[in-house]
């Protein structure tokens, strides 16, 4: 059974990114006593509802997936309860404004429920994920009437949302998208068929609210022309109750590698004379309101990547704790606490990576005006990292969780084998892992000559320096293992910077590369820094017991997972020329 690692969500969220210092002055947050008793009193909470109503819904889920019949969708047993529940308890819309019927929290804590819900049960939590983008979207570019008429019920958990992008001919390249819209009045009619829709449709809330890419006739070529519309699923009376359903129904839904309880759907529009939808800011410009929520959307994927991944340690280090092999349990065994040391590890680097950029999106929206710009450019920069890096990290844990039980955890009844089926879609969509790292060399690293990263190389050398500086052979050793992993960084940043001037093919070949070890960087960084702030309440008497444990922790990480981030170096700085040269008709 999961149980929410709420020591180290606590310490990351009070004492790391100091919460109540840090956003509780904020006129976002007026009002909200952001402090440890918030913290605790909401931890505490979620931590129960994933434990005791979500987890044990993963392997029902799994078991007993979502069929679609005559046009509508049947759930996997107990999710619309789930669901409910987590509407009623505020869940779906935590950081939403309160006038939207949010609760008005910061993000730093609508992280951290988002963990737990993917710990228990990936498939379930990816329903209110889609909702909560569905909303900002709408928050960001409805209307005043359709902010009235669909936030409050959406953040509220009543109804849900879904996001409609992809099509059998346009996936990450909208351009050739084919669903099409016509003016009709006040609204638009709307005809075509989407595919990958997930929780696109069920019965667990009372409504849902397809967000909706659709073509103009007039509209100019290629994805600079899709417009977005709001096509509800049953239409809304004036009063806000139900009306008659929209012509909009699933066909079918995918059968999946993993994520068995959600719903994939494809989605038909307009079957039987058009699907009546709204338009969602302006005409032909549907793709930017849709990439106005990308930065949480994939936040919360790279999120899902630790989730599966702190699933899978727990039931690998609880197997391990159980299995007796040669007179004694298995997690004595040297390679066997190996791995489980590297899953440990690997997982609280990704989380002090998440919760801590999570502090900087809140800044981005709430700090003062003139300070926004650079929290802003921070975010960007960190988002195609905390994506990419932690679901290609995720697959790895994953994977370890299935080796360490051994022949048992490749047999599906002991389910360690569905934390990895069902983490492998994280790192395809919302932007592949690809699409990931080439927006962060040609769009984040290139656009302001690496001066952003630059910063944050300052930051992690003022880290380094900080542990290089102890007296402490221990602390030292890890500071010296920073710098050099940070030294590596500044020289791969710099050699692609260049090289994007004068090959972008060349440098984006090598931007994957260049993801993974920025991504290892930054895990070590935000560890390092964690470790810090350990050492402070251990010179205090505090936290005794965890903050040993996270030294050594990062310790471990520091040593034996950051030089991965050497091996990606010495990758980008190859010639590069094999990959340009090599035919693709020899593949």
């Amino acid at each position: 059974m999961y149980k929410a690692p709420l020591d180290d969500m606590q310490f990351l969220i009070d004492d790391v990114c100091k919460a109540g210092d840090r956003l509780g002055p904020l006129s976002r947050f007026e009002g909200l006593d952001v402090g440890s008793d918030l913290t605790t009193a909401l931890l505490e909470e979620a931590g129960k509802l994933a434990a005791d109503m979500v987890s044990p819904l993963r392997r029902v889920g799994d078991q007993q997936p979502a069929r679609c019949a005559d046009g509508e969708v049947s759930i996997s047993p107990g999710y619309g309860e789930a669901i409910r529940a987590l509407g009623e308890g505020g869940w779906v819309g935590i950081a939403a404004r309160g006038d939207e019927g949010g609760q008005g929290l910061p993000e730093l804590y609508g992280t951290a429920a988002c963990e737990m819900w993917n710990s228990a049960d990936m498939a379930f939590a990816l329903e209110p994920f889609l909702s909560s983008g569905a909303a900002l979207a709408i928050s960001a570019h409805g209307s005043d009437e359709l902010k009235t008429k669909y936030l409050p019920n959406i953040n509220a958990g009543v109804w849900s949302g879904t996001m409609n992008l992809t099509e059998s001919g346009a996936g990450s390249d909208l351009g050739p998208m084919k669903t099409r819209a016509e003016r009709h009045g006040d609204h638009y009619k709307i005809f075509g068929q989407k595919i990958y829709i997930t929780w696109g449709d069920h019965d667990a809330t009372d409504n849902i609210i397809h967000l909706v890419l659709a073509r103009l006739p007039d509209a100019p070529a290629g994805s600079k022309g899709i417009s977005l519309f709001l096509v509800p699923k049953f239409m809304v009376n004036e009063d806000g109750s139900i009306g008659e359903r929209n012509d909009v129904f699933p066909v079918s839904v995918e059968h999946k590698l993993g994520i068995h309880g959600s719903p994939t759907c494809v989605m038909a529009y307009g079957d039987n004379g058009g699907a009546t939808g709204y338009l969602v800011g302006e005409e032909h410009n549907g793709l930017a309101c849709m990439f106005t929520m990308m930065n949480e959307a994939r936040l919360k994927v790279g999120l899902q990547g630790l989730g599966a991944s702190e699933g899978a340690y727990q039931k690998a280090v609880g197997y391990a704790r159980e299995r007796v092999q040669g007179g004694v349990p298995i997690i004595e065994h040297p390679d066997v606490k190996r791995m489980l040391m590297t899953m440990r590890a690997l997982n609280e680097a990704m989380r002090a990576l998440a919760y801590i950029e999570s502090l900087t999106m809140d800044l981005s929206h709430g700090a003062a005006p003139d300070e926004r710009g650079q929290w802003k450019a921070r975010l960007d920069l960190m988002i195609p990292v905390i994506k990419g890096w932690m679901t290609e990290v995720g697959q790895e844990v994953c994977s370890l969780g299935v080796q360490v039980h051994g022949g048992m955890g490749y047999v599906e009844e002991t389910g360690a084998a569905q934390y990895l089926r069902d983490v492998r879609i994280t790192p395809i969509y919302e932007g592949t892992n690809g699409i990931q790292a080439a927006d962060l060399v040609n769009r984040k690293l290139a656009r302001d000559g690496g001066a952003t990263m630059e910063a944050m190389h300052s930051e992690i050398r003022a880290v380094a320096d900080a542990l290089a500086g102890s007296s402490d052979d221990r602390l030292a050793s890890m500071g010296a293992a920073l710098a050099d992993a940070l030294s590596a960084h500044v020289m791969t940043t710099q050699t692609l910077l260049d090289l994007f001037k004068t090959d972008r093919s060349m440098a984006l070949g090598a931007s994957f590369d260049y993801m993974m070890q920025t991504g290892y960087l930054f895990g070590g960084w935000h560890l390092a820094a964690s470790s810090l702030v350990a050492l402070e309440l251990l010179a205090k008497d505090q936290k005794t017991a965890f903050c040993q444990r996270k030294i050594a922790t990062t310790e471990f990480y520091l040593h034996r997972l950051l030089p991965r981030g050497s091996a990606h170096a010495d990758a980008i700085l190859s010639p590069l020329q094999e990959l340009n040269g090599y035919a693709s008709d020899w593949l």
